[in-house]
């Protein structure tokens, strides 16, 4: 799977929860906007990244001990 593969999937994910995350900045007076949104969607994909990457090794290494 490529990069940019991996970043559309992340973010598909991102947006299934955007609605959740909208209701709760709601609650707490953030109002969500395109510009607000961008750099924390920019972190989640380097967060998404990283743990794609944990999981891929882990997965490696649970073969090796088999």
């Amino acid at each position: 799977m490529t990069t940019n593969d991996k970043t559309m999937e992340f973010m598909q994910i991102a947006m299934k929860y955007l609605p959740e995350a909208k209701e709760e900045l709601d609650k707490a007076g953030v109002e969500l906007s395109f510009e607000l949104i961008q750099p924390f969607m920019n972190l989640f994909t380097k967060v998404m990244n990283e743990a794609y990457e944990l999981g891929k090794l882990d997965g490696a290494e649970e073969k090796e001990e088999v």
